[in-house]
């Protein structure tokens, strides 16, 4: 599928929006070694529309993993979740850190099912959250 052009306007408007970190994962952009993602939450293969409503920052480790999927099986429940949407979803409501502040913890059959889809917890997250720590600039104050 070609790639969508995000009018500059748009784009500036996500990156504020989301405070310059993955709406899924909370990697922050200052930090990543990757591109970050003017990601469709609905995609445009399920007629989602490149509008603010149905756009996300996302790192590239999250946008490839959900690909074109707007649903996950929850590993618990074994049933099929929505994803989380950072549009009509609060993250705080959904997601919680481990003690340690390294592992984002699904607290809900939707979290838990997009954890598992996008992987949040990827090695290189990690350890990035682990330096960041060090560095007193993780978890994320959104």
């Amino acid at each position: 599928m070609p790639k969508v052009h995000v009018p500059l306007l748009m784009q500036r408007a996500v990156i504020q929006r989301a405070k310059g970190y993955c709406e899924y994962c909370q990697l922050p952009v200052a930090f990543s070694p990757a591109s970050f993602n003017f990601e469709h939450i609905i995609p445009l293969v399920k007629q989602g529309l490149t509008t603010l409503e149905n756009l996300a920052f996302s790192c590239g480790g999250c946008n490839a993993h959900k690909k074109d999927k707007i649903e996950a099986l929850d590993p618990l429940t074994r049933q099929l979740m929505p994803l989380f949407n950072p549009r009509t979803d609060i993250w705080s409501d959904h997601f919680q850190w481990s003690d340690d502040d390294l592992l984002i913890i699904g607290t809900t059959p939707t979290s838990r099912a997009t954890v598992r889809l996008l992987k949040v917890n990827r090695e290189g997250n990690v350890n990035l959250r682990r330096l960041l720590k060090m560095a007193e600039l993780h978890p994320p104050t959104l």
